[in-house]
């Protein structure tokens, strides 16, 4: 070994069988253990760097040339040239989002101590969840997209059967049955109970997200087998006439609260006018529609469909919810949940994937009896609770 200790000798044993590498065949520095005189000839990196230069570059003569064991099977010729001395290492591959989330309770006891650390820092931020019960949010999305999409199919199907109304007036009915929540039950709730306005905000938010989904995939199957659905379609307009308003206004909020500030007074007379154009244009253009006796049918079973859904909300949430002790106010809310639905969507959806205008009609006539009765009811149960404050 000479007085730098800079000849390294790597033996690597296969089936019994060594062979050395002639020195002319390649060179190896290694990095770590080289003294050369020259700054460059540094390697940043650890290990062994694969080099082509000649095997005299250091100052006093000393030779930076390495012999490198090449291990070779027994029908291999020694001086065949080695590939695995010229392999590059493997690039480690990234891991996939499935080992992240199949990996993801390792870090429980992490998450354990961060929640209980942020739960008595800031109690709020957990005790949502408690009082607004899971269970009671459960029944309510159970009440928007399983019970009223049941109705709606119930009496799509009585108006072709019973009433002999065209197939696309009966695809408005189920069609308006699938849309998400709407907000005017958060303001009825807020009205009747304010301890329930979050549970009403909190139920209609997630039915609204889910609706991207679960819309088209009940329309389709609603609807699919007596008209065509272009779920893929739907899916697409969903986002931008519901997710994509949502979180414009969110990010406006955050990063310019001032021009939210100054549009803000004109918000609520600009939707009044865009929901009065929504529900009027179709109306208008199928005005011999409405006012023939099959439009007297649609309307008579518009309103039973949305009774319908306010007694089943109510009635359901009595059922399940009958021992806790602020059930009235519970049922209440979850009727709002059921009975009142985003008919504008169910209108734009109609506008947009069924060329017969006819399918229009049942989601128009909707949004005016939804509101209505929805605001009877406000104005019933709050005249009952005056003699209890």
């Amino acid at each position: 070994m000479s007085a730098h200790g800079n000849l390294l000798h790597h033996i690597y044993k296969f089936n019994g069988r060594c062979s050395l590498l002639p020195s002319e065949n390649l060179w190896l520095r290694p990095t770590f253990f080289a003294a050369t005189s020259s700054p460059q000839n540094y390697s940043l990196n650890s290990g062994l760097r694969l080099s082509s230069f000649p095997s005299h570059l250091s100052s006093g003569g000393m030779s930076k040339s390495l012999l490198i064991g090449k291990c070779t099977p027994d029908n291999v010729s020694s001086e065949t040239p080695s590939n695995h001395a010229s392999e590059s290492p493997k690039i480690q591959e990234e891991p996939s989002l499935l080992t992240i989330l199949t990996g993801a309770n390792s870090i429980l006891p992490q998450v354990v101590l961060a929640s209980t650390i942020l739960a008595l820092v800031y109690p709020p931020s957990f005790t949502w969840f408690t009082t607004r019960r899971p269970s009671a949010i459960f029944a309510g999305y159970v009440g928007q997209f399983v019970v009223k999409p049941l109705l709606g199919y119930l009496f799509g199907t009585i108006s072709m059967t019973i009433f002999g109304l065209p197939t696309p007036l009966a695809a408005g009915i189920m069609l308006t049955s699938c849309v998400s929540g709407a907000q005017l039950s958060n303001y009825a709730t807020f009205l009747t109970d304010p301890q329930m306005a979050p549970l009403s905000i909190v139920m209609t938010s997630i039915s609204t997200a889910s609706a991207v989904f679960v819309t088209p995939f009940l329309s389709l199957l609603l609807i699919g087998k007596k008209l065509p659905v272009d779920a893929k379609g739907m899916v697409s307009n969903i986002l931008q006439i519901v997710v994509t308003p949502i979180a414009t206004g969110l990010l406006l909020n955050r990063f310019f609260p001032n021009i939210c500030n100054a549009i803000r007074p004109f918000l609520p007379p600009l939707s009044v006018f865009v929901t009065a154009l929504c529900v009027g244009a179709p109306l208008a253009l199928n005005v011999e529609s409405v006012m023939s006796p099959s439009g007297i049918s649609v309307l008579m079973l518009v309103i039973v469909f949305h009774l319908s859904a306010f007694v089943a909300g109510f009635s359901f949430t009595g059922l399940i919810f009958r021992d806790l002790p602020d059930v009235k106010a519970l049922q209440r809310t979850l009727s709002y949940e059921t009975g009142m639905q985003s008919s504008l969507l169910a209108l734009a959806l109609a506008n947009k994937f069924f060329p017969d205008p006819l399918v229009s009609i049942p989601p128009a006539i909707s949004t005016v009896i939804m509101s209505l009765m929805g605001f009877s009811l406000v104005m019933l149960w709050a005249r009952r609770k005056e003699p209890a404050l």
